[in-house]
């Protein structure tokens, strides 16, 4: 299981913003924003095929893996009525983690929990409106992940403080966020050698440096800019992740694993299938 290491970071959505903000402060000062771990980043494996990742799903806790090989947990959340009725538009209560534990391409548990919705979604403060129904999630595990890869952003925030950050700082383990969208910062394009706006190449990544919205001081590496999939055709272009760091791994080390857990699809694995399981779980019946 992964168990909570600093218990004053645990989100709080009963704090007012200036408080929040605070926090973020100082879980900022104690994040790692550079490769601190035990396992071999290059040992991580994409997925497995597309048939064994139904079987991965019909329930089943484990498989018969190597137990060296590095274990990548994927989080992502979803929301819905706590009672069960139908909820339209602003109308859920609940929020519901899943987290799917994938060693060399292969799922090796899942498992999900839910903590009531007690504030509105205001950017930047994420994890104090999500943040303790992932800390349940996984809490329930029974694996010890070598690295969390969530649903949003890390040091990519405007006080490096992203979700990503809060919860691999709380409970002390290396943590990815990985983005749809760029919350802050530039893209450094002439960095990789290609045109801002222009489709990637895949495998492509872009440095993201810190900009004037952020308390960061400007240029800082923040994270990148990552193309896990391209259309074939030029006539079509599928837009990058934006990754960065949340704790104890850097900048390049988290695109690489992001690269390197994209399977036929363009986020990380151990994400899409957290994001498939939690939209099955809140799905109306």
């Amino acid at each position: 299981m992964v168990s909570i290491q600093h218990p004053e970071y645990v989100p709080d959505p009963s704090l007012d913003r200036e408080d929040m903000e605070a926090l973020q402060r100082e879980l900022a000062a104690d994040a790692v924003f550079g490769d601190a771990f035990d396992f071999d980043p290059t040992a991580i494996g994409a997925t497995a095929t597309a048939d064994a990742r139904q079987t991965e799903l019909d329930g089943k806790s484990s498989s018969p893996v190597t137990d060296e090989l590095p274990i990548v947990a994927g989080i992502d959340q979803a929301f819905q009525a706590s009672d069960g009725s139908q909820a339209g538009p602003g109308e859920f209560d609940e929020a519901v983690s899943a987290v799917v534990a994938m060693q060399d391409g292969e799922v090796i548990e899942r498992v999900f929990a839910a903590s009531p919705l007690e504030i509105p979604y205001v950017p930047g403060l994420l994890s104090f409106r999500e943040g303790r129904s992932i800390l349940a999630a996984l809490a329930e595990l029974s694996v010890e992940p070598d690295v969390l890869l969530l649903d949003g952003s890390g040091r990519i925030h405007f006080r490096e403080a992203g979700i990503a950050t809060h919860i691999g700082v709380t409970v002390d383990v290396p943590a990815v966020g990985v983005a749809k969208s760029l919350l802050c910062g530039t893209p450094r394009w002439a960095d990789a050698g290609v045109a801002g706006g222009e489709p990637l190449d895949a495998g492509t990544i872009v440095p993201i440096a810190a900009d004037d919205s952020m308390e960061t001081p400007p240029g800082t590496i923040v994270g990148a800019a990552v193309q896990t999939r391209q259309f074939a055709s030029g006539n079509r272009s599928i837009n990058p992740l934006y990754v960065s760091p949340g704790h104890r791994v850097g900048w390049e080390t988290a695109a690489q694993i992001a690269l390197a857990t994209a399977g036929e699809y363009k986020l990380p694995e151990p994400i899409r299938l957290a994001d498939q399981w939690v939209g099955e779980l809140t799905a109306a019946e």
